[in-house]
């Protein structure tokens, strides 16, 4: 079993000492025996941690997507305030920074540009760097493993609250290495420490860690939703189910208008490798198609170092859109606080994207046009590399 960030932190007792701080958490920032990080610091500098902050879904984890905002509230067993950062605003403001010292950060992340954890940490070293507080940033693996890097970079004219920097869609940086690049690439220039693991490697998915899987959010139950996260996600732009109300969110999807089997037959095979798709129909019980019969695939990985996830859902998307284009939607603004541009393009990070695959352009060429960027994002992002 891996050692985390907030295992490790437990053996150092320099960093925080005489120092009043806050910790910016949700209900998975766990140490490796199910204890949370909230609690275990508070023993560890009993009187110092005075509040908390929570990023989207709240502390619990318990809200929806998409501007669905959570409650200040009071911890239940610490009784000190936990402040959202996914409300009115998704920065701490001064306010709630009053009285301390240092801020701490132990939030899991699912490796995926869209997934608003790393901006919500991005927007806290911002905050730190204009009042001087030191952040220490408690490291946790990328369940994805971090030797595969996937898809095209954001421009900057696409940046929101699911993309601040052009990274790609897969970006292979554990969450310590993710603040690290954009504090210091990015210029943010905060007094940054991050707490690394011990005994992760690069080549390793979640269950190699020997962690156990705790849902950061409500649609991510299971480590299976992360690994088709960075291509499933896309359908958030589109009329289409990602498969939230249902037991398996991500791993299923589908629309009404869909008929399965029929559209098995026009699917580029060359872009599923291995996975299956197996034709379903399945209900919703919330979000979109509540109550209504549904056409899809279910996604079962067979093989995670063949699989492409985003090439794959890419590949999917332009099946789908030139099969059913008189039913086939794209999802209208706002999302995630933008109000004017197309929720696709905010994922996609690159109207260009869109635009290619409804013209018919081939997923395998626009895998090969960013190809180029890749290995300058790779070498780039390999001199953050703690492990």
């Amino acid at each position: 079993m891996i050692r985390l960030g907030i295992d490790n932190i437990q053996a150092n007792d320099s960093i925080l000492k005489d120092k009043s701080f806050a910790v910016l958490v949700n209900q998975a920032s766990v140490d490796s025996f199910f204890k949370h990080t909230a609690y275990l610091l508070d023993a560890k500098y009993p009187g110092k941690l005075k509040c908390l902050f929570t990023p989207q879904h709240g502390y619990f984890s318990d809200k929806q997507d998409n501007m669905v905002e959570s409650d200040h509230e009071f911890e239940p067993l610490l009784e000190i305030p936990v402040y959202s950062l996914y409300s009115k605003t998704r920065v701490p403001t001064d306010k709630m920074f009053e009285g301390i010292e240092a801020l701490v950060i132990d939030l899991p992340d699912v490796g995926t540009r869209v997934y608003t954890f790393i901006y919500t940490i991005a927007g806290c070293l911002e905050a730190c760097k204009k009042r001087n507080i030191p952040v220490v940033v408690l490291d946790r693996p990328n369940p994805l493993g971090g030797n595969r890097v996937e898809g095209n970079l954001l421009k900057s004219e696409y940046s929101s609250f699911v993309g601040m920097f052009p990274i790609p869609m897969r970006h292979g940086l554990t969450v310590g290495e993710i603040a690290l690049l954009f504090n210091e690439h990015f210029g943010i220039g905060a007094k940054l420490k991050v707490i690394p693991m011990t005994g992760w490697q690069r080549q390793m998915y979640f269950e190699d860690t020997g962690q156990t899987w705790i849902m950061p959010s409500p649609n991510m139950p299971t480590a299976d939703a992360a690994y088709v996260f960075p291509g499933q996600v896309i359908w958030e732009g589109t009329n289409l189910s990602e498969g939230r109300g249902t037991t398996l969110p991500f791993s299923l999807f589908g629309a009404s208008y869909i008929n399965p089997f029929k559209l098995l037959k026009k699917i580029n095979q060359d872009d599923m490798a291995g996975t299956y798709l197996r034709p379903i129909y399945f209900e919703p019980t919330s979000n979109k198609f509540a109550g209504v019969r549904v056409g899809g695939f279910q996604l079962h990985i067979l093989d995670r170092d063949k699989y492409e996830p985003y090439r794959m859902s890419l590949s999917l998307f332009s099946s789908i859109f030139h099969e059913y284009q008189d039913a086939f939607a794209y999802k209208d603004p706002p999302y995630e606080y933008e109000y004017q541009k197309l929720p696709m393009d905010l994922i996609l990070g690159d109207a260009d994207v869109r635009h290619a695959i409804e013209g018919g352009e081939p997923v395998s060429s626009l895998v090969e046009n960013w190809q180029d960027n890749i290995v300058k994002f790779s070498k780039l992002s390999s001199s953050f590399y703690l492990y």
